[in-house]
């Protein structure tokens, strides 16, 4: 498996859960994992990783892809060796899986939009906050829903005005003073989204500055992002349920490699919305 680095609790680790939840239920067919990890703010390191896994000879890889021009190069190799791949959290058309588990992300951009301003309303000024490295947002789910947003804000609020905040994804300790900045400059701004599974970023910022008056959409249930729920500095989070993903992907593997079987090739997740009404009835598996 190729996987971006994380830390212990980030969304990462759920995808984990369910690679070894899977790997667990085959064991009686001598199925063993093998992770690697690349940084997803250096297309290099995409590629060294994956060399790492060439030189294993795997039966099967899975992997979150990169950029399609780094992530073809893999691929590419992995058919000349007829070792098949599965992509899980989003998909490249151009260089198809043997399957892909994951969000419809333009559509959860969209639906993201549509849920935002119900909030917004009329409001004329929105922000999209970004982590971001030398130009890299580090993933094609997050630049895939902010295609999906701004279409959605195109087709039905052309005059509202969409902000940007870019947040250096290597130097967290410069975040409040850029949000500082930020709603010193736009004070009338009251709505926001995050595209990437760090809302937490955003929402305890809004909590240590007593700022209540301020709607922000997060992806994924990190307990940072989910404790932002409940305290009120998130509004909406959109889950994924990644376990589910890291599990079917291995398992959708396993019953092409094992067993022969047919694999469906595009496999969507739900796009569920959560509020602090519902997440404590919310089970991600």
């Amino acid at each position: 498996c190729l996987l971006p680095e994380h830390l212990e609790g980030e969304y990462w680790t759920a995808v984990e859960t369910g690679i070894h939840e899977a790997i667990a239920t085959y064991s009686d067919f001598n199925t063993s994992v093998k992770i690697n990890y690349y940084d997803p703010y250096d297309y290099h390191s995409f590629v060294n990783a994956s060399e790492a896994i060439l030189a294993l000879q795997p039966d099967g890889v899975m992997v979150a892809p990169t950029a399609p021009q780094y992530t073809k190069g893999f691929t590419d190799q992995l058919q000349a060796l007829d070792i098949p791949y599965i992509y899980i959290d989003s998909n490249i058309k151009e260089v198809p899986p043997l399957a892909f588990f994951g969000q419809n992300s333009r559509q959860s951009g969209y639906f993201a939009a549509r849920m935002m301003m119900l909030l917004a309303r009329e409001e004329k000024e929105i922000v999209i906050f970004r982590k971001i490295h030398e130009g890299i947002v580090g993933s094609n789910q997050q630049e895939n829903r902010e295609i999906g947003f701004r279409q959605y804000m195109k087709e039905h609020h052309p005059s509202c005005t969409i902000l940007e905040l870019d947040l250096h994804a290597e130097r967290n300790d410069e975040d409040n003073e850029m949000l500082d900045e930020f709603f010193r400059t736009y004070p009338m701004v009251k709505n926001g989204i995050t595209f990437n599974s760090k809302a937490y970023i955003v929402g305890e910022y809004l909590q240590s500055r007593g700022k209540k008056d301020f709607n922000l959409i997060g992806y994924d249930l990190l307990e940072r992002n989910v404790t932002c729920l409940k305290e009120g500095s998130i509004s909406f989070l959109i889950a994924q349920q990644p376990e589910l993903q890291g599990a079917n992907g291995i398992k959708a593997l396993c019953d092409h490699l094992i067993f022969k079987k047919e694999v469906t090739r595009i496999n969507y997740m739900p796009i569920d919305l959560l509020t602090v009404e519902t997440i404590d009835y919310y089970h991600s598996k």
